[in-house]
Protein backbone atom coordinates (compact mmCIF):
# COMPACT_ATOMS: atom_id res chain seq x y z
CA UNK A 1 0.00 0.00 0.00
CA UNK A 2 1.06 3.57 -0.58
CA UNK A 3 2.36 5.53 2.36
CA UNK A 4 -0.33 6.89 4.62
CA UNK A 5 0.59 10.49 3.71
CA UNK A 6 -0.52 9.90 0.12
CA UNK A 7 -4.06 8.92 1.13
CA UNK A 8 -6.74 11.57 0.94
CA UNK A 9 -9.96 11.47 2.97
CA UNK A 10 -12.80 13.33 1.27
CA UNK A 11 -16.59 13.46 1.11
CA UNK A 12 -18.36 11.02 -1.17
CA UNK A 13 -19.04 11.96 -4.78
CA UNK A 14 -21.65 10.42 -7.09
CA UNK A 15 -18.90 8.89 -9.25
CA UNK A 16 -17.72 6.86 -6.22
CA UNK A 17 -20.88 4.70 -6.14
CA UNK A 18 -19.72 1.79 -8.36
CA UNK A 19 -16.29 1.42 -6.72
CA UNK A 20 -17.69 1.57 -3.19
CA UNK A 21 -20.41 -1.00 -3.97
CA UNK A 22 -17.75 -3.41 -5.26
CA UNK A 23 -15.54 -2.87 -2.18
CA UNK A 24 -18.45 -3.46 0.19
CA UNK A 25 -19.70 -6.60 -1.56
CA UNK A 26 -16.21 -8.04 -2.11
CA UNK A 27 -15.32 -7.52 1.56
CA UNK A 28 -18.47 -9.27 2.75
CA UNK A 29 -17.78 -12.12 0.32
CA UNK A 30 -14.14 -12.33 1.46
CA UNK A 31 -15.21 -12.78 5.09
CA UNK A 32 -18.04 -15.20 4.30
CA UNK A 33 -20.68 -12.66 5.27
CA UNK A 34 -22.52 -12.00 1.98
CA UNK A 35 -25.79 -12.92 3.64
CA UNK A 36 -29.42 -11.81 3.29
CA UNK A 37 -30.22 -8.98 5.68
CA UNK A 38 -26.83 -7.31 5.23
CA UNK A 39 -25.69 -4.37 3.11
CA UNK A 40 -24.65 -6.93 0.48
CA UNK A 41 -28.30 -7.06 -0.66
CA UNK A 42 -29.27 -3.50 0.36
CA UNK A 43 -30.15 -1.46 -2.78
CA UNK A 44 -28.71 1.68 -1.17
CA UNK A 45 -25.25 0.08 -1.45
CA UNK A 46 -25.36 0.99 -5.16
CA UNK A 47 -26.46 4.58 -4.47
CA UNK A 48 -24.42 5.71 -1.48
CA UNK A 49 -24.01 9.26 -2.71
CA UNK A 50 -27.78 9.76 -2.81
CA UNK A 51 -28.25 8.07 0.57
CA UNK A 52 -25.74 10.37 2.24
CA UNK A 53 -27.46 13.53 1.03
CA UNK A 54 -29.75 12.98 4.05
CA UNK A 55 -29.44 15.75 6.70
CA UNK A 56 -26.95 14.87 9.46
CA UNK A 57 -25.42 12.09 7.36
CA UNK A 58 -21.84 12.02 6.11
CA UNK A 59 -19.74 9.53 4.17
CA UNK A 60 -15.98 9.74 3.78
CA UNK A 61 -13.96 8.11 1.02
CA UNK A 62 -10.29 7.17 1.29
CA UNK A 63 -8.44 7.57 -1.98
CA UNK A 64 -4.83 7.35 -3.18
CA UNK A 65 -3.60 7.99 -6.72
CA UNK A 66 -7.19 8.18 -8.03
CA UNK A 67 -8.01 4.74 -6.58
CA UNK A 68 -10.76 4.39 -4.00
CA UNK A 69 -9.51 2.38 -1.03
CA UNK A 70 -12.76 2.31 0.94
CA UNK A 71 -14.86 4.48 3.17
CA UNK A 72 -17.20 4.86 6.09
CA UNK A 73 -19.88 7.16 7.36
CA UNK A 74 -22.51 8.16 9.86
CA UNK A 75 -26.22 8.07 9.28
CA UNK A 76 -29.27 9.15 11.35
CA UNK A 77 -30.94 5.76 11.08
CA UNK A 78 -34.71 5.65 11.56
CA UNK A 79 -35.83 4.57 15.02
CA UNK A 80 -32.57 5.18 16.87
CA UNK A 81 -32.79 6.92 20.25
CA UNK A 82 -32.68 10.72 20.21
CA UNK A 83 -29.12 12.00 19.75
CA UNK A 84 -27.87 8.73 18.22
CA UNK A 85 -26.50 8.10 14.75
CA UNK A 86 -25.18 4.92 13.19
CA UNK A 87 -21.62 4.22 12.02
CA UNK A 88 -22.20 2.63 8.63
CA UNK A 89 -20.57 1.02 5.63
CA UNK A 90 -16.99 0.91 6.96
CA UNK A 91 -15.16 -1.14 4.35
CA UNK A 92 -11.61 -1.12 2.97
CA UNK A 93 -9.78 -2.91 0.19
CA UNK A 94 -7.50 -5.67 1.54
CA UNK A 95 -4.36 -3.68 0.67
CA UNK A 96 -5.68 -0.68 2.61
CA UNK A 97 -6.05 -2.60 5.89
CA UNK A 98 -3.51 -2.69 8.69
CA UNK A 99 -2.10 0.79 8.03
CA UNK A 100 -4.37 2.79 10.37
CA UNK A 101 -6.79 3.88 7.67
CA UNK A 102 -9.80 2.27 9.34
CA UNK A 103 -8.97 4.08 12.58
CA UNK A 104 -8.62 7.36 10.70
CA UNK A 105 -12.03 6.91 9.06
CA UNK A 106 -13.67 6.01 12.37
CA UNK A 107 -12.08 9.05 14.04
CA UNK A 108 -13.39 11.28 11.23
CA UNK A 109 -16.87 9.78 11.60
CA UNK A 110 -16.91 10.20 15.39
CA UNK A 111 -15.64 13.78 15.10
CA UNK A 112 -18.36 14.56 12.55
CA UNK A 113 -21.02 12.94 14.73
CA UNK A 114 -19.99 15.25 17.60
CA UNK A 115 -20.04 18.28 15.28
CA UNK A 116 -23.58 17.33 14.21
CA UNK A 117 -24.66 17.19 17.87
CA UNK A 118 -24.98 13.43 18.31
CA UNK A 119 -24.26 12.04 21.78
CA UNK A 120 -24.06 8.35 20.84
CA UNK A 121 -22.93 6.28 17.89
CA UNK A 122 -24.46 2.87 17.21
CA UNK A 123 -23.24 0.16 14.87
CA UNK A 124 -24.27 -3.24 13.65
CA UNK A 125 -21.77 -5.83 12.54
CA UNK A 126 -21.11 -9.52 12.12
CA UNK A 127 -18.99 -12.09 13.95
CA UNK A 128 -17.19 -12.74 10.66
CA UNK A 129 -15.72 -9.23 10.68
CA UNK A 130 -13.55 -10.05 13.71
CA UNK A 131 -10.77 -7.59 12.84
CA UNK A 132 -13.25 -4.70 12.86
CA UNK A 133 -14.65 -5.84 16.21
CA UNK A 134 -11.26 -5.32 17.86
CA UNK A 135 -10.99 -1.81 16.46
CA UNK A 136 -14.51 -0.88 17.56
CA UNK A 137 -13.73 -2.10 21.09
CA UNK A 138 -10.57 0.04 21.17
CA UNK A 139 -12.73 3.06 20.36
CA UNK A 140 -14.96 2.30 23.34
CA UNK A 141 -17.92 0.72 21.57
CA UNK A 142 -19.70 -1.63 23.96
CA UNK A 143 -21.83 -4.64 23.04
CA UNK A 144 -25.60 -4.43 23.32
CA UNK A 145 -27.96 -7.36 23.94
CA UNK A 146 -30.29 -6.40 21.06
CA UNK A 147 -30.44 -4.09 18.04
CA UNK A 148 -31.56 -0.47 18.11
CA UNK A 149 -33.47 1.39 15.45
CA UNK A 150 -34.83 0.20 12.14
CA UNK A 151 -31.82 -0.60 9.97
CA UNK A 152 -33.54 -3.51 8.19
CA UNK A 153 -30.24 -5.43 8.43
CA UNK A 154 -31.57 -8.50 10.20
CA UNK A 155 -28.47 -10.42 9.11
CA UNK A 156 -26.25 -8.53 11.55
CA UNK A 157 -25.95 -10.37 14.85
CA UNK A 158 -23.77 -7.96 16.84
CA UNK A 159 -24.73 -4.48 18.02
CA UNK A 160 -22.51 -1.91 19.70
CA UNK A 161 -22.89 1.59 21.13
CA UNK A 162 -20.44 4.34 22.03
CA UNK A 163 -21.15 7.47 24.04
CA UNK A 164 -19.38 10.52 22.64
Amino acid sequence: MKSFSEIQIRSIQKSDNPDLAVIIRNTLTEFGAANPGTVFFDPTTDALFKLFQTPNAAYFVAEANNKILGGGGIYPTEGLPEGTCELVKMYLLPEARGIGLGRTLIEKCLETAKEYGFQQVYLETLDELHLALKIYAKFGFEYLPAPLGNTKHFGCGLWMLKTL
